[in-house]
């Protein structure tokens, strides 16, 4: 009876994330929908490299990027990881993220996140009456930022949630606008308070597992008159290590299989494959392909850990954007 329900919840899934693939290959097209776009940005070196397929993803702090639950099953009493992303155009992404796990973990684990993005420099105009129509103000410096604390608890040996609570801010520079008989100097800043939830869920048949997650839950924002959403994101993954249906499995050697399916507020569904080898839990090796995505499809990375420290690395192609390298470094004991 046991193994028949195991069976029953597999294929339940299976066509869970079938009809999401289905659903998402055939959507409409969208665009422009949400702001605070920075919030949609992988930073971390080995989710990233996975193509994003991280919702199944047990990353220990560096979950709470992706789905919280993640953080649930970390052994580390304490993990710091700090993340550096040379985004398109010359953009710096960088992230910071600290766990503490309390106890033997009983009391879950409980987690905080920094996040800072500048854009770099952006020469500043106003609409002028003379032949170009503009003349130039001062040099601007945007800029962003994202705060948050996250709890995860794993309620058993096989489930896991997790949730997570950030204060985020963008500041897009000064503008001077005309207000009756003079100008006026107007600050672009806005911020929002948002809420991260998700789930995972280990089979019980080998090690299948699937998650869940929501991003980004948040009241409408402005800057001006027109109100707009942060980038909400729901999305369901399964994952298995393949050498694990191997009759005799090959020691110390792991095979990471992960799939997400992902439904964005803000652009056309995707789906993400990742692959991950690991060699005596101390060398990875890892690529991704994102399925309908504009710019970017395959992604590669690899990773060292040893004795509590880690470095990984990815490299994504983008289109007419290069490249996008991004390096993660942590400590945990």
């Amino acid at each position: 009876m046991l193994k028949h329900n195991i069976h029953l919840k597999i294929c339940l899934g299976a066509l869970l994330i079938t009809g999401f693939v289905s659903a998402a290959l055939a959507a409409d097209k969208k665009l422009g929908q949400t702001g605070f776009q920075f919030l949609s940005v992988s930073n971390d070196a080995r989710s990233s490299a996975l193509g994003e397929a991280a919702t199944t993803l047990e990353n220990g702090v560096n979950s709470l990027f992706f789905n919280p639950a993640g953080l649930a099953r970390t052994t580390k009493a304490i993990e710091l990881t700090a993340s550096q992303n040379e985004w398109i155009d010359n953009i710096k992404h960088n992230t910071y993220a600290l766990a503490f796990r309390p106890g033997d973990g009983r009391m879950g684990v409980f987690g905080l996140t920094a996040h800072s993005i500048d854009y770099g420099e952006v020469q500043g105009t106003m609409a002028w009456h003379n032949e170009q129509g503009y003349i130039d103000t001062e040099v601007l410096f945007p800029s962003a930022f994202a705060i948050g604390a996250g709890y995860a608890i794993a309620l058993s040996d096989k489930f896991s949630v997790g949730g997570s609570l950030k204060y985020s801010g963008q500041n897009l520079g000064k503008s001077i606008v005309p207000d009756a008989d003079s100008l006026k100097v107007k600050k672009n800043l806005a911020n929002a308070t948002s809420f991260d939830f998700g789930t995972q869920f280990k089979t019980g048949f080998k090690s299948l597992m699937f998650g869940m997650t929501f991003q980004n839950f948040s009241e409408e924002i402005s800057y001006e008159r027109e109100n707009f959403q942060l980038p909400l994101t729901f999305t369901i993954g399964i994952a298995m290590d393949i050498l694990d249906i191997l009759e005799n499995k090959p020691k110390g050697q792991q095979l990471w299989c992960y799939v997400d399916a992902t439904h964005p507020r803000s652009y056309p569904e995707q789906v993400n494959i990742g692959l991950e080898y690991g060699f005596m839990n101390t060398l990875f090796l890892r690529t991704g392909y994102m399925m309908n995505s504009d710019e970017r499809d395959i992604n590669f990375g690899a990773g060292l850990q040893l004795m509590g420290f880690s470095f990984n690395y990815s490299y994504t192609p983008f289109g007419i954007f290069d490249k996008v390298q991004r390096i993660t470094v942590g400590f945990g004991f």
